[in-house]
């Protein structure tokens, strides 16, 4: 190879370029490397060529930074996958323990709204009338849907507010009437059946009457 063919791949760099500039000159370096590699049959050869000029220390500086650049670059994207993969299997743990009885505690609401009916069906003023094993009935399943709600809320299991007069939430409630009530139009008049909510989620909507304002 004649040194008109050979062009001078080893131009100085100027002291004031930028890192920018420093990894892109070192990129082409050992593309062009590269390529008289693959070009010159010489080069499969261990004998080094008679016209190639060892790199100057500045240059090989360079082509270690582009390399030490390019490493961190993997090395910050695999640490930033595992971080997400932490992240979001935490997450997928935390969402099954929250949601695992999601089905049993649904079975369960039945079990409470029959015993909240059997409580409301009585008036109070007959409770007076209860012999003392009635009273002593009576107290026991008020205990039961006492324990049955506490048992639930333990495992994340809760009551949907729905106070009369409270904000009607259509993801939360199930408005079954609209009647004209004291509360102002739009908020909850009276609940029919109450609601539960697991986690995040709603278990059961909440069915009310919403207020259609004070009647003329």
């Amino acid at each position: 190879m004649s040194d008109e063919t050979v062009q001078d791949d080893h131009n100085d760099i100027p002291s004031s370029a930028s890192k920018a500039d420093l990894k892109a000159a070192a990129d082409d370096i050992l593309k062009k490397a590269k390529a008289n590699a693959a070009n010159d049959p010489a080069s499969e050869t261990d004998e080094p060529m008679q016209d190639e000029r060892p790199m100057t220390p500045d240059q090989t500086i360079m082509i270690l930074e582009a390399e030490k650049d390019e490493l961190r670059e993997q090395l910050l994207r695999s640490l930033a996958e595992a971080e997400n993969l932490r992240k979001r299997s935490e997450r997928e743990k935390l969402e099954a323990r929250t949601y695992s009885i999601e089905k049993f505690a649904a079975d369960l609401l039945s079990v409470s709204d029959n015993l909240a009916r059997a409580l409301d069906a009585l008036p109070a003023e007959e409770r007076e009338n209860f012999s003392e094993a009635g009273k002593n009935l009576l107290g026991g399943i008020e205990m039961t849907a006492k324990e049955l709600e506490t048992v639930l809320s333990r495992n994340g299991v809760k009551l949907i507010e729905a106070e009369p007069g409270g904000a009607f939430d259509p993801n939360k409630h199930q408005a079954v009437a609209n009647v004209p009530s004291e509360h102002p139009a739009g908020s909850i008049a009276s609940l029919f059946q109450a609601g539960w909510q697991i986690g995040d989620r709603t278990l059961r909507a909440a069915m009310v009457a919403v207020s259609a304002g004070p009647s003329n």
